[in-house]
C-alpha cells in the first residue's frame, strides 16, 4: 500500500484517467474528490457487500448527486 500526505486541494492521479482531490480535512475527516471515467465503479467500501437496490448508469448516479 502506498501511504501520502496530502494537504486540501492537492491532487493525487491514478494512472491516467483518475484525479483524487482532497477537498477538505476537518478534524478526523477528510473530504475527498474522485474524477473518473463512466466505465469506472467508485464505491465506498462498506456499500461493496450490500445488494444493489436500484441499478443506474453511473452517468445518471452522478447527474443524481449532482442535483442533490
Amino acid at each position: 500500500m502506498l501511504v501520502l500526505s496530502r494537504k486540501e486541494s492537492e491532487k493525487i492521479r491514478l494512472g491516467d484517467s483518475i484525479v483524487v482531490t482532497i477537498v477538505r480535512v476537518s478534524g478526523d475527516k477528510v473530504r475527498l474528490g474522485i474524477e473518473a471515467p463512466p466505465n469506472v465503479v467508485v464505491l465506498r467500501d462498506e456499500l461493496k457487500s450490500m445488494p444493489p437496490t436500484i441499478s443506474l448508469p453511473t452517468a445518471e448516479k452522478r447527474d443524481l448527486k449532482k442535483a442533490a
